[in-house]
Formats: structure tokens, C-alpha cells, sequence
């Protein structure tokens, strides 16, 4: 137990580190608490509607405030199937909050955790840099910094969303699994389950990344039959089996009381059609009367059709490789070189200051570029060009890193979600925070190979750190221009 603790241990030369972190995750919370605390520190009787209703920061869902604020499995629960219950104790401190000073607390709370799981995720990126990449102290900060400079990174950790809940999970399963190649060992049976639980439980498909971890770690121990059967086969079918008893216990009533809802106000709406036929052709005959009823509603639904189809949100939206109960939320048909450049490694780096943070189901085109019309638009795609040109040579120098391919392998497994089968295509940049810190992970290796060439190690040093400071300063002041 002392061990498990010992993790959470600031070291010694991670103070400096741990305080600027600190500061900052504090400051971006601050920012997003001031922004919504005298709307949402009311109680209300449906907190659903107030959060949805009002928060505004680009496509991030507000379901966490939601959560403790009145206990319910209001996320996805096949994607997210032990969230909601991590957020139980958090509920119920709220509540004690909320019956000492009638308000709600939730942002407050909300914001603590984020900051918790923000601040260990630079923690355990820079072990990881210097611990396990055994990069120099210098670049372990900068590449830390670079990390959490990039635009959705940042915003990650200071929203009520669960990315940057994931980031934390992930960065510490990269960590141990790390500790373990550095020393010879692998990721034991209870380390695997456990990390398994704690990271599917937050998000279902980044659970098969701990597993990825364990299968670099453990090589052919992996295929161990004790272990794919109690630390792989046995977890994965009592978390989807937990999943499909909280979608029938908490999801379905509700569905079915909303299916009978709308079923209802479909009766009384056809029935006014139906009326009102009646009294237009003044016809008794049923049969008459049943036919041109059906005849408007058709009517009235194509034309419904032809105004959902001009909405920005069925826009942004590609066709899907299939039909399906999956298959349908694929995406065959949008640009993935466009998305690559202005999404994946534009907007989820380097914010677009036209049509700043908006969301692709309300206001925003799918692919917004840059402003070229000055210098600074020139200087956004020359930033975006050095880390991905920095990474792809620094996977390149440590292609033969066991640990830099447990990396990759995340990193691998969501490109094939988003950019190949188009999981979430038309806002990948929201995901940012569940593989965007694999960039500076790679980029290690480029200072690791370089580190005994002076010139070329301060030559590549100096451009880092100008990136960093420039995706720092541009990120900033519009997410504070954005909040103020």
C-alpha cells in the first residue's frame, strides 16, 4: 500500500514543476469557475437543461456538473461505465455543501479534480521524459511544457469533461509500464486489472490500451492462460457485463418513458392533423380522411428532413461506412488530409482564432484554417510543421524502444478510431487530451539521440522551447479573451 503512495510523492526536483503546474491548472479552473458560477451555483430541478443549456466551451459536454449535482448515470454509460460512480463521493460532498449554504458547488468541486488529474499528468509526463527516456532534466521541462501548451491539452484541464481524467490514467499506466521495461519486469496480473478498472471504467476503449501496455511489457506472457483469462478475459467481460445491468437499470426506464412520451404527443399531433382534415374537406369518410392525414404527415416530415439537412450539425456530419448500431456513427466521406492539418494537429495544438472555440453541433464549420492574411497564421503552420516534423523524426531515432511502441500503440489506436473509421472525425481535436501527449513523447527520442551534438541540440532545443512559449502565449490569451 505504502508503494501504490509513494507514486503521489512530489520529488525533489519536481517542485518547480509541481508548483508552476499547480498555479496554472488553478488559474485555467478559476477562469472557468468565474465564468459560470452565478448561473450554475443555483439549484435547480433540472440540472441537465441548465448545464447543457448554457456551457460554451467548444464541444465539451458539462455532464460531470450534471453528475454532482444530482446523481445519475448521465454519461454514456457503454463508453464511460464507471464514471459516473467515481463521481459518487464528489455527489455526495456536494450535497452536504448545498444543504450549509444552498448552493451549488459543483464547478468548484469539478474544478479540484480536474486540477488533481491535470497536475499528475505533467508530473508523471515529466518521470516519464527524464526517468524513462532519460532525457536531460532542461528538455524533460520543456517537452512537459510543449505538452501542455497545445491548445486542447490546456483545455482539457479546465473543463468539466472526463479528457484530461483519461490523460491522467493513461500517462500513469505509460509511466509504470515504463518502470517496468527499465527494470527488466512486466505488469503483473493485479497491476493490469487494476489499471484496466480504473481506466475502462473512465473510457470503455482506453482500457485496451492498459492491455496494449501489458503485451510490451509481458511479450509472450501476455498469452499466459492465466493471464488472458483472469487479467484480460474475466475484466473486460464484467465491465461490459457491468455496462449492460446499468443501461437496464438506469437508461432503458427512461428511454421507455421517453419513447411513450414522444409516442403520445405523436398520437395527439396526428389527431389534430386529423381534425383538421375533417373540418377542411367536411368528409365522414374515414377511409378519406385517414389518407390525407398521412399524406401531410409525410409531408411535414420530408419538410422537417429537408431543415434538418441544412443544419450546421448534419454539415459536419460525413456518411457512414455502414448502418448499425456502431457502424453508423463512422464517417467514410470527410477529408482526413484536411482534418489531419486544421483538426488533429491544427485546432487540437494551435487554437483558430475565427470562430474560437465553437462547437461543430452549433456553430462551427468542420475545417476552419488559419488567417493567412498576416504573419501570424504563417507562424501557426510553421509551429504545427516543427512538432509533427520533430516527432515523426524522433519515432524514427527510437524506433527500436519497446517503451516508445507501447506509446505509439496508443497513439495507433485512436488514429485508427477517429482518422480511419472516422469515430468522432468532425471534432477529433476534443479527444486531444487521449493521445496529443504522445507527440512530445516521441520528440524525446530526438533529444536523446542529439543530446552529445551541441549545435544541434540547442538548435533543435531553441526552436522547441520558441513553440512552446509561441503555442503558450497564442492559446492563452484567447481562451482568456474567450472567458472574459
Amino acid at each position: 500500500m505504502k508503494s501504490i503512495f509513494d507514486i503521489f510523492k512530489i520529488r525533489k526536483d519536481e517542485r518547480w514543476l509541481a508548483i508552476v503546474s499547480a498555479l496554472i491548472f488553478s488559474f485555467l479552473n478559476f477562469m472557468t469557475v468565474y465564468m459560470y458560477w452565478g448561473r450554475f451555483c443555483a439549484l435547480s430541478d433540472n440540472y441537465h437543461r441548465l448545464f447543457v443549456r448554457w456551457f460554451r466551451i467548444s464541444g465539451f459536454d458539462p455532464l460531470t456538473y450534471e453528475v454532482i449535482s444530482y446523481w445519475d448515470t448521465a454519461y454514456n454509460v457503454y463508453r464511460h461505465p464507471l464514471l459516473a460512480f467515481f463521481m459518487w463521493p464528489f455527489y455526495q460532498l456536494n450535497q452536504l455543501m448545498m444543504t450549509l449554504t444552498g448552493k451549488n458547488f459543483s464547478t468548484v468541486i469539478t474544478a479540484l479534480i480536474i486540477i488533481f488529474c491535470a497536475f499528475y499528468s505533467s508530473i508523471f509526463l515529466f518521470r516519464i521524459f527524464k526517468e524513462i527516456i532519460m532525457v536531460k532534466k532542461r528538455e524533460a521541462y520543456l517537452l512537459t511544457a510543449l505538452t501542455f501548451s497545445m491548445a486542447f491539452i490546456m483545455l482539457s484541464a479546465m473543463v468539466p469533461d472526463h479528457f484530461i481524467i483519461s490523460m491522467f490514467a493513461l500517462t500513469l499506466t505509460l509511466y509504470l509500464s515504463g518502470k517496468k521495461l527499465r527494470n527488466g519486469s512486466a505488469l503483473n496480473m493485479w497491476q493490469t486489472i487494476a489499471m484496466f478498472i480504473l481506466t475502462a471504467g473512465i473510457s470503455l476503449n482506453n482500457g485496451l490500451k492498459v492491455f496494449l501496455a501489458a503485451l510490451v511489457t509481458r511479450r509472450k506472457r501476455f498469452f499466459e492462460w492465466r493471464f488472458l483469462l483472469f487479467a484480460v478475459i474475466l475484466p473486460s467481460a464484467m465491465i461490459w457485463g457491468f455496462a449492460r445491468w446499468e443501461y437496464r437499470t438506469y437508461v432503458w426506464p427512461k428511454e421507455m418513458a421517453r419513447n411513450e412520451v414522444k409516442a403520445k404527443k405523436n398520437r395527439e399531433y396526428t389527431e389534430k392533423i386529423r381534425l383538421q382534415v375533417r373540418d377542411s374537406i367536411g368528409s365522414k369518410d374515414s377511409a378519406a380522411v385517414e389518407a390525407l392525414t398521412k399524406k401531410i404527415k409525410q409531408q411535414k416530415a420530408v419538410e422537417k428532413y429537408r431543415r434538418d439537412h441544412k443544419k450546421i450539425w448534419n454539415k459536419n456530419t460525413g456518411k457512414p461506412i455502414a448502418k448499425g448500431e456502431f457502424m453508423r456513427w463512422t464517417d467514410k466521406t470527410t477529408s482526413r488530409w484536411d482534418v489531419a492539418v486544421e483538426c488533429l494537429f491544427g485546432e487540437g495544438i494551435l487554437l483558430h482564432s475565427d470562430y474560437l472555440l465553437g462547437d461543430v453541433l452549433r456553430n462551427r464549420p468542420l475545417i476552419v484554417k488559419y488567417d493567412t492574411s498576416n504573419l501570424l497564421g504563417y507562424i501557426n503552420y510553421l509551429a504545427e510543421a516543427f512538432i509533427v516534423i520533430f516527432f515523426v523524426i524522433g519515432v524514427w531515432m527510437g524506433r527500436k524502444s519497446f517503451f516508445l511502441w507501447t506509446s505509439m500503440s496508443f497513439l495507433l489506436m485512436d488514429m485508427l478510431l477517429h482518422m480511419g473509421l472516422g469515430f468522432g472525425i468532425n471534432e477529433i481535436y476534443i479527444m486531444s487530451a487521449h493521445y496529443l501527449f504522445v507527440l512530445p513523447i516521441g520528440m524525446a527520442y530526438l533529444f536523446k539521440t542529439i543530446e552529445n551534438r551541441k549545435r544541434r541540440s540547442v538548435a533543435i532545443y531553441t526552436v522547441c522551447a520558441l513553440t512552446a512559449v509561441w503555442c503558450f502565449a497564442w492559446n492563452i490569451v484567447n481562451i482568456i479573451g474567450y472567458c472574459l
